[in-house]
């Protein structure tokens, strides 16, 4: 997997300067590894994507909590995959890839929502040619169903009258040329923003992806839009789209169009090394891989993402220090809270999570009990803490197996 183009890591796992990979760590070329370590520097004043550190081996960047790919300006692409426990080291690559395809699907607002991953064969593609293809996915679905025209006004000096006859350029223009008429008409063409932008997608993909697959793909959809014309100012073209219902077809595929047209990461980051990158924080995509497994459930009927109704503290009635659960689930005589951390715990979790889910826990004034949810490994073991105050409120500490797509052993009391 790791050629001279292509570096997979996965969580915790480090890139280096040299020749022979140790372990999961990689080596790279000097060019490569100053390339990233640039990139590190200049996000590392809001996010680390990578750690910067140094051993007796020299330098090192070590992947954190985000996951996703990073494509350097020399043509160098690395992923960085979510470190899944209790995978064999031969099939680890391959069912993180999956699983992490799996979670993206619950993304509020992305593209990746109503792609079925499971006729996606990705064994052997890097996330880029993935998500490529997932992309490509979503055109074909958009070409069954027809692009749109629309009627778009044209200027022209053509050898018959067509449309409205323009007074003051036929004057100008055909002076002389007596057989010819200076016209503005209306033309039903698909030669429209939409389309343009899709058309001006395909042209960048095709010289960016390296499977046969992907690019005969492109090479087939460009003769779709053969007629019709790219655009070059891709910051403001965005704007100009109009999706009313009868453009909702659309929808999925111009989300591709701007993750790639407008390096729109889902973590937003700068550098001047970095040719493309797509980032997802694991924090935020168990959140919401969680949440939506909870929502799905029959027995609950009312879940909330990120609660705002509380805040720790007034200053003359004026509230501070918001309070934002991961999620809150409604009952009618009770409130579940439940936070989740994509970490491992070790033997019991820190006090800084107890302290925040006792806050959660007493100022939700019908909770009763309150849930830390960690990812499951091996030696993971349930644990159930009283807080002992005036009124009833327990902490229970419970995990989630992605592999099994279930809460292992003991899951949330509805």
């Amino acid at each position: 997997m790791n050629d001279k183009r292509n570096i997979t890591l996965t969580e915790y796992s480090s890139i280096f300067i040299g020749t022979e990979n140790d372990g999961k760590n990689i080596a790279v070329n000097k060019e490569t590894f100053e390339e990233i370590e640039t990139f590190v520097l200049q996000n590392s004043d809001h996010v680390q994507y990578l750690k910067l550190g140094q051993n007796k081996r020299g330098k090192f960047l070590q992947a954190q909590n985000y996951v996703g790919i990073i494509q350097t300006k020399s043509g160098r692409t690395i992923e960085i995959l979510p470190k899944i426990t209790r995978l064999d080291e031969d099939e680890d690559i391959e069912k993180s890839k999956k699983i992490l395809l799996k979670m993206l699907r619950t993304l509020k607002d992305s593209p990746f929502k109503t792609t079925k991953i499971a006729n996606l064969k990705v064994e052997k593609m890097t996330l880029y040619e993935i998500f490529i293809k997932m992309f490509l996915e979503e055109l074909s679905l958009l070409l069954k169903k027809g692009i749109k025209s629309n009627y778009i006004k044209k200027e022209d000096n053509l050898k018959y009258l067509k449309g409205r006859l323009k007074i003051s350029d036929q004057i100008k223009k055909n002076s002389i040329h007596k057989e010819r008429f200076a016209v503005e008409y209306d033309e039903f063409s698909p030669d429209r923003i939409e389309n343009q932008i899709i058309k001006t997608t395909l042209d960048f993909l095709y010289k960016k992806c390296t499977t046969l697959t992907n690019k005969k793909r492109i090479r087939e959809f460009k003769f779709v839009f053969e007629d019709i014309k790219p655009i070059y100012d891709h910051n403001s073209c965005f704007s100009k789209i109009k999706l009313g219902r009868d453009m909702k077809n659309y929808e999925q595929v111009l989300k591709w169009c701007k993750v790639f047209l407008l390096n729109n990461s889902f973590s937003p980051y700068k550098g001047s090394e970095i040719a493309f990158a797509l980032l997802f924080d694991m924090n935020k995509l168990f959140e919401s891989y969680i949440g939506d497994y909870l929502r799905k459930k029959d027995e609950i009927e009312n879940l909330k993402l990120q609660d705002r109704e509380h805040h720790l503290a007034y200053i003359d009635r004026s509230a501070r220090f918001g309070l934002r659960p991961d999620i809150v689930i409604e009952k009618e005589n009770e409130i579940i809270v439940c936070d989740t951390k994509w970490k491992i715990m070790s033997k019991e979790p820190s006090q800084e999570d107890m302290y925040q889910l006792y806050a959660y826990g007493t100022k939700y004034e019908k909770c009763k009990k309150v849930y830390l949810i960690y990812p499951f490994v091996d030696s993971s073991n349930p644990l159930k803490y009283d807080f002992g105050i005036g009124k009833s409120l327990e902490l229970e500490v419970i995990y989630f197996d992605l592999q099994m797509d279930d809460f292992h052993g003991i899951g949330i009391e509805i």
